[in-house]
């Protein structure tokens, strides 16, 4: 190959100042002195990057509640289990959260929550001696409440609400399934059969089970039908509430509902496949915006309340 002499001396350059740039410190962060509100804070932060989708996401949720306008949160389990029901349940009391979809294992939280104030057992230490999943007063009083109320056609979010609210558990202050029932707020549950604890027992009954979920799901499918101008928001579900909500958006537009135009986020620990597109991008083609932020829910959850609680 023959040898390339280069000449760095000829190489054109501009000036700095004609160039378009990205960072400019007027979106720099600024100190918070001693004391100072929650407002400062927010105030204050870099509107760089994930601050500015954060307050896309406020501002979205706030423009929804003014307008009335549908703003559906979809919970993972863990969601509940690092303590954040206070704050959910206050979004729901104010309006804000106009519905809920969770899994199976957010009822089994929610549920023992409002029994005993406690939950999430030590999976691996149980797993041991095979008693992991075994607690009597769970399975049985969640059992019952789905067969309960799958005889009378419900829900099975319906279901267990009801029964927390009839059988005034100790906590129920801290149940999300309670506080929808009392408010009338649509909160519906999506289970695959296998995954939660109140499977494992003689007392399950998968057609109740089956029964019930379908049930939610034909209730979340009239929840999305009028997401147009709203929010829909998953937080920490990595697989199957992405997946119900895809399908959910698709009967409803196969039933003449237009469903565009919508924010959608997800919040999560680590960035998933189908939460990417099943919520975020595939739903969104149509028109609306889509942002994904990364963190951890206890954290990032009360951040973004307190933020939503600060505009309204």
């Amino acid at each position: 190959m023959p040898s390339l002499s280069l000449d760095f001396s000829k190489l054109k350059t501009y000036p700095v100042g004609s160039r378009k740039s990205k960072v400019n410190i007027r979106a720099f962060a600024s100190p918070c002195r001693k004391g100072s509100s929650f407002r400062h804070f927010y105030d204050s932060l870099p509107d760089l990057l994930a601050v500015r989708e954060l307050r896309a996401v406020v501002d979205a949720i706030v423009t929804a509640h003014q307008n009335r306008r549908t703003v559906l949160w979809m919970l993972g389990a863990h969601v509940i289990k690092v303590g954040l029901s206070p704050l959910l349940i206050e979004m729901v009391r104010r309006r804000v959260v106009t519905a809920l979809a969770l899994n199976g294992a957010g009822v089994v939280h929610d549920f023992e929550l409002a029994f005993m104030g406690s939950t999430s057992e030590d999976v691996a230490a149980a797993l041991a001696d095979g008693s992991f999943g075994m607690a009597e007063e769970t399975h049985r009083m969640l059992n019952q409440a789905i067969q309960a109320g799958a005889k009378k056609g419900w829900g099975l979010g319906r279901s267990v609400g009801t029964m927390i609210v009839r059988q005034r558990l100790p906590f129920r202050r801290l149940s999300l399934l309670a506080t929808c029932q009392e408010l009338g707020v649509p909160v519906t549950v999506h289970v695959a059969i296998g995954t939660d604890i109140i499977h494992q027992q003689a007392t399950a009954d998968g057609a109740a089970i089956g029964q019930t979920s379908l049930a939610d799901f034909r209730r979340l499918v009239k929840v999305v039908s009028g997401l147009g101008g709203g929010v829909v928001g998953n937080l920490g579900s990595a697989v199957l509430l992405p997946e119900v909500f895809l399908k959910s958006v698709s009967v409803a537009r196969n039933l003449g509902c237009t469903v565009k135009d919508f924010t959608a986020f997800d919040f999560d620990m680590i960035r998933h496949y189908r939460p990417t597109e099943n919520v975020l991008k595939r739903p969104t083609l149509l028109g609306g915006r889509a942002i994904q932020i990364t963190g951890h829910h206890e954290l990032m959850i009360p951040l973004l309340v307190r933020a939503i609680t600060e505009q309204l």
